[in-house]
Parts: C-alpha cells; sequence; structure tokens
C-alpha cells in the first residue's frame, strides 16, 4: 500500500534523505515514489504553502543503485540513462521532469551535505526487486571518436536513422519531413508547416522546369519529389542510410516520377563529375559532417554547381563556438546523433566564403524548430505502444526525452536553425531578386 512519508519515516529512510539533498532549492513541485512504494513531495513548491499542491509530476525511483551512483555524481546523465533503462519513470508533462536538468547541473552541495549523503548511500539496499538490473546503469554504449571517415560516417547515419521506417513514419507528418517546419501560423498543422517548409526551400533556391536539383542528404525523399512535382526540376537525392533509400526508391515509383528523380546510396565524397547541377539543397545534413570537414564539403558542393548556381544549406547552429563537452552534447553524441557536431552560424557562413561561396540570404527558423519538435513529441506519445511494438521501450524512451529536451533548448536560444542561401560567382551576376517579395507571395506552401 502506497504511504506518504512523514518526517518521522524520513529521519529512517537513508533514501529520502538522501532526495531530499539532492533536491534542496529546487524551485518546483515533484512527487517520488520509491521501490517500496513509499511516497514522498519534494520543491520549494511543497514547502511554501499549507495546501497539498499537484505535483509537476512524479519520478517512480525503482532501483536504489540510481541514487548511488547520483551521491557520487549528481550528473543529470545518470537520470537519463536510469530513465532509459526502466530503472526510473516518470509520470507527467515530460517537459516539467527537464527542469531538472538545470537543477543538478547547479548542484553545489557542502561537504556535511556529501558527508551525510556518503554515509547514507551505505544504508541504501544493495539490490532490487529481481526484475531490475542495476548493473544496466554501468552497460556500454555505442562510441564514435568523430574521425567522420566513410566508414564511421555510415555507421553513425545508420545509429539514428536506420531504427525503423515505420517508427518514424508514427510522429513525422505524411511527407516524412525530419528537418524544422515552417508555420506561417503557429496554429498550422504540422503537415502543412512541412509543406510551407519544402515550397520555401524551392523558392529560395528559384526552382525553374528543366533545372537540374542536387539534395545532399534526402532523407526519405520529400523534398526532391517535391521540387520535380511542383517544379518541374530533376532531382537527384542522396542519403547514407539504407532504409531511408528503400523508402524514398518505393516513393519515387509510387508517385511515378521516374523520368524526373533518382536517389543514391551515395557519401557525398563521392559524387562524381564537375559543375553539373543548377541548384544545390542541404537540409539538416551539415550537422553531420563534422566540423574539421566541413571546408571538404563546402568545396565538394561548390565544385558540383555550375556558376551562376544557388545552394541552401539549412542545418542546426549552436549559441557558441565549436562543439565543447558539455552535458548536452555528450547526450546528443552518445544516445542519439553520435559524431554529431554544430557551430555558430557565423562560423558556418564563413566556412561558405572561404570556399568560395557569395552568401546572399540568412534565415534564423529558431522558433518554428520549437514548434516542430513539439509536434513530433505529442505524436510520437500519442503512439507509445505501436512505438514500444516497433523498437522497444528504451528506444521510445531515448526520442521523447531527446525531442522534449530539444524544444526546450530551442525556446531558451540555445541552439537555433538558419536557412543560408549563396551563391556560386558568375561574374558579378545576381542571381536572385532585389527582395524577398517573391518568397511570401500567392501559392506558398501549396
Amino acid at each position: 500500500m502506497n504511504h506518504m512519508a512523514t518526517p518521522e519515516l524520513l529521519l529512517e529512510q537513508p533514501a529520502l534523505r538522501i532526495v531530499e539533498r539532492l533536491m534542496q532549492g529546487y524551485p518546483g513541485g515533484a512527487a517520488l515514489r520509491l521501490w517500496d512504494n513509499t511516497r514522498h513531495t519534494l520543491g520549494n513548491k511543497f514547502r511554501h504553502t499549507m495546501a497539498q499542491p499537484t505535483p509537476d509530476f512524479t519520478l517512480v525511483l525503482r532501483d536504489p543503485g540510481v541514487l548511488r551512483k547520483l551521491v557520487l555524481t549528481p550528473d543529470p546523465m545518470l537520470l537519463a540513462e536510469a530513465y532509459f533503462d526502466d530503472l526510473l519513470d516518470v509520470e507527467g508533462d515530460i517537459y516539467n521532469v527537464l527542469s531538472l536538468k538545470d537543477h543538478f547541473a547547479q548542484l553545489d552541495l557542502g561537504w556535511r551535505d556529501r558527508l551525510g549523503l556518503w554515509l547514507d548511500a551505505l544504508e541504501l539496499p544493495k539490490t532490487s526487486s529481481p526484475g531490475n538490473h542495476p548493473s544496466a546503469l554501468d552497460k556500454g554504449k555505442t562510441d564514435f571518436e568523430h574521425r567522420h571517415t566513410r566508414q564511421t560516417d555510415a555507421q553513425a547515419i545508420a545509429f539514428h536513422y536506420d531504427v525503423s521506417n515505420e517508427f518514424y513514419g508514427l510522429w513525422l507528418d505524411e511527407s516524412r519531413v525530419y528537418s524544422c517546419a515552417y508555420f506561417q501560423d503557429p496554429s498550422n498543422s504540422l503537415e502543412q508547416a512541412q509543406r510551407d517548409k519544402l515550397e520555401l526551400i524551392c523558392r529560395k533556391l528559384r526552382l525553374e522546369a528543366g533545372q537540374t536539383l542536387l539534395d545532399i542528404g534526402c532523407g526519405w525523399g520529400a523534398l526532391v519529389c517535391w521540387a520535380a512535382r511542383h517544379h518541374g526540376v530533376r532531382a537527384h537525392g542522396i542519403t547514407l542510410s539504407q532504409e531511408q533509400f528503400n523508402y524514398a526508391q518505393a516513393r519515387i515509383a509510387q508517385e511515378g516520377l521516374q523520368d524526373r528523380v533518382t536517389v543514391a546510396l551515395c557519401d557525398y565524397r563521392d559524387l562524381p563529375g564537375q559543375a553539373m547541377f543548377d541548384k544545390v539543397s542541404s537540409v539538416g545534413m551539415f550537422e553531420h559532417v563534422g566540423l574539421a570537414n566541413l571546408p571538404n564539403y563546402n568545396e565538394a558542393v561548390i565544385s558540383l554547381l555550375k556558376p551562376g548556381g544557388l545552394f541552401l544549406n539549412h542545418g542546426i547552429t549552436h549559441d557558441e563556438e565549436g562543439w565543447n563537452n558539455t552535458l548536452a552534447t555528450r547526450f546528443i553524441n552518445r544516445h542519439v546523433f553520435p559524431d554529431g557536431e554544430l557551430d555558430c552560424v557565423s562560423n558556418i557562413s564563413l566556412g561558405m566564403e572561404r570556399a568560395g561561396f557569395e552568401i546572399l540570404d540568412i534565415e534564423g527558423l529558431r522558433p518554428h524548430y520549437a514548434l516542430t519538435l513539439r509536434h513530433w513529441v505529442q505524436r510520437l506519445e500519442a503512439h507509445k505502444d505501436q512505438a514500444v511494438a516497433l523498437v522497444g521501450e528504451r528506444t521510445y524512451r531515448v526520442w521523447r526525452l531527446y525531442m522534449a529536451a530539444c524544444a526546450l533548448e530551442f525556446e531558451a536560444g540555445g541552439t537555433g536553425l538558419h536557412q543560408i542561401l549563396a551563391g556560386k560567382p558568375d561574374g558579378g551576376h545576381w542571381p536572385v531578386p532585389l527582395t524577398r517579395h517573391a518568397l511570401y507571395g500567392a501559392g506558398a506552401g501549396m
């Protein structure tokens, strides 16, 4: 039977004393349920009122091993991994739970508290119920070293994108666009916002019938098919994901676009030929290239463009230079995007200029990605049972936590999303209109 912890019980429970110390100063209000069904409330929200407010969320702690590790290293990553391994569960709003990240990152305990934590940790049970496995916290994860060879890049892409086409289909829009949508109105559906994004890219590239388009990192083929169907171009997409390639091939045939659209399982470094394409798009791709490889990437793109051609480089950017060792970068590289690296938009555009591009336009779309991610989280949660059946509970939890955390990061300004339009110089020719008016005229979104 569940029971709330009284002050007297609290003094008798080393686990509750540990949690009280670790949560001291937490501004919100949470509930805790331990492996023995003991319940307790935590946070300042409960300290400053005589009433019993509703908890923002409930943590269900199934294994004392989680607390032992937190005593040694109060790292939010431990909580995330305990959640993935079902040693810790969450009931309630996932966005509220993520406030613990900042709390633990700022936690500063004195020596008396640390001594008390250590002594209480010695009293914790050595094992949990038979259904849980404390050793799961220590199991190895896939490690990548940011070498960005052809082999390691293919492995990193497979790690992220080859989870399951059906899994992505549960929460992406009907076109399977896995990048920031474009919300002309915040109330628009995800489907409409992704159609508007595809059209915005095509308009920025000034696509015309008969032109050739290369889409580097084409995903499931949404952009190449849209550009061919609505703008009459001959489009070629490349991807390193076998699952995406298979889906895109079937999609092209289903839509009857075999005469205008092709896709290939290909590394950008292996693209043949010079000055072959009128336009090049790269959507959500440069994050995978690696900062050290960006000069080679930009040089490869400009070599494939005809003089006067346009390059639309769309990707996630960072609020600081370089890809430093932080909680966020460790989490992303360990569990979601192996070998992914971000940089600030000024460095991304500078690298393009050094390769010979002329920067024509830069547009920030940060709030659009926050909205996109909230749509994705809502859809994933709505299809939890199907997601777990397809990929397992752990993968579902990784994606749920990751996308919710990213939504908050975009809202806070820690990460951004920029579309950089650049041209390959052609004797001073200006390849775009004098104003942006044509981008937002009648017919956008279709």
